[in-house]
């Protein structure tokens, strides 16, 4: 049987060499924690994703809702529909508006009609034949003055007729060599005003049209259905609440003493309390200006510290990643301390 000194001896022995393997272990770790801490940087933020209000830049009463809250939409789907009704009447109305700007247009371009320039014509060979008459008559009754055979009174009678038909062969002259040479160059260049006044009417009145359908301008998740079919809305009257799919920002804060540690651009890896999923990323923007640590943020160091704000684009997000969730931000300052060490 052995001694109680023999047995005290070997757990002595015992004590000693799990006490220097403990130590050991606990050196081991430490070196091994401090090495991956130079490189490492341990951040806390919430996840920060955008959110928009969808409404109709027109007036009208809502015609179709195509999603409720929690669906998912693709950019371009329509989500809700005004009723078109008064605005496909406007578009009618717009179009009359131009094809008569238009004909007005090409009748001023196109001067008058050669029936118009004929008759205009035959104008002045009427006249020209009624001036030649008086003409005549007026040189005749003269010719009778001087021999005695005629009176005064008649010879100026003569002559006023002779003196009216010269005046209106001139109009007919002038009248057609208006018709010939058409409108004048203002004239048409008012006629092509109106012309383009109409068009724009007519794209503002299809504008107004395809303004009654409400397209989803991204793939996003409905946060909030606000209207109903049936409800009649202003414009600028919020109908969705959308919360955008992508980017996915992280919206974090670093001290001040850690500042030279990060740079954007730097990658980083983002986890939640919810899944052991890692999430990849970089730093996209640092603020240049402190700020006292928000109360939601919590960081190993006094709140009333000074911080800078930071924000994380996460590259491979998913649903899971949720408005306001808190995530741990692991940043590899690995690449901004050799970059540092460089310009050294």
């Amino acid at each position: 049987m052995k001694t109680p000194s023999i047995l005290t001896g070997k757990i002595h022995w015992i004590i000693v060499v799990g006490a220097a393997i403990a130590v050991g272990g606990l050196l081991y770790f430490w070196l091994l924690r401090d090495s991956s801490d130079h490189d490492a940087l341990r951040l806390y933020g919430n996840v920060d994703i955008r959110e928009l209000e969808l409404s109709f830049r027109q007036p009208g009463r809502v015609s179709g809702m195509a999603f409720d809250e929690g669906d998912s939409v693709r950019a371009g789907e329509v989500m809700a529909r005004l009723d078109a009704r008064p605005y496909r009447d406007n578009v009618a109305a717009a179009q009359a508006g131009v094809d008569a700007a238009k004909a007005e247009r090409d009748k001023l371009q196109s001067g008058n009609r050669p029936q118009e320039i004929a008759q205009a014509r035959e104008r002045v060979r009427q006249t020209q034949a009624i001036a030649d008459d008086a003409e005549s008559n007026f040189e005749r009754q003269n010719s009778l003055f001087e021999s005695g055979a005629s009176s005064q009174r008649t010879v100026d009678a003569a002559r006023a007729a002779r003196d009216q038909a010269s005046a209106n062969l001139s109009a007919a002259k002038a009248a057609l060599s208006l018709a010939t040479a058409g409108f004048r160059s203002e004239d048409i260049a008012a006629g092509e005003a109106r012309v383009a006044a109409a068009d724009a009417a007519l794209a503002q009145a299809r504008t107004a049209l395809a303004d009654t359908e409400l397209v989803a301008p991204s793939d996003a998740t409905v946060i909030a259905r606000v209207r109903e079919p049936g409800s009649m809305v202003a414009s600028n009257t919020p109908v969705y609440s959308l919360s955008l799919r992508d980017p996915v920002y992280v919206r974090a804060y670093i001290s001040e003493p850690d500042l030279g540690r990060i740079a954007p651009g730097a990658k980083v890896q983002v986890h939640t309390d919810s899944s052991s999923k890692i999430y990849h990323g970089q730093i996209g923007f640092i603020s240049p200006r402190a700020e006292f640590t928000p109360k939601t943020v919590e960081t190993t160091d006094l709140r009333t510290d000074l911080v800078y704000r930071l924000r994380v684009v996460v590259t491979d997000a998913d649903l899971a990643l949720r408005q306001g969730m808190p995530v741990t931000v692991d940043v590899d300052t690995s690449t901004t301390r050799d970059e540092r060490a460089a310009k050294q």
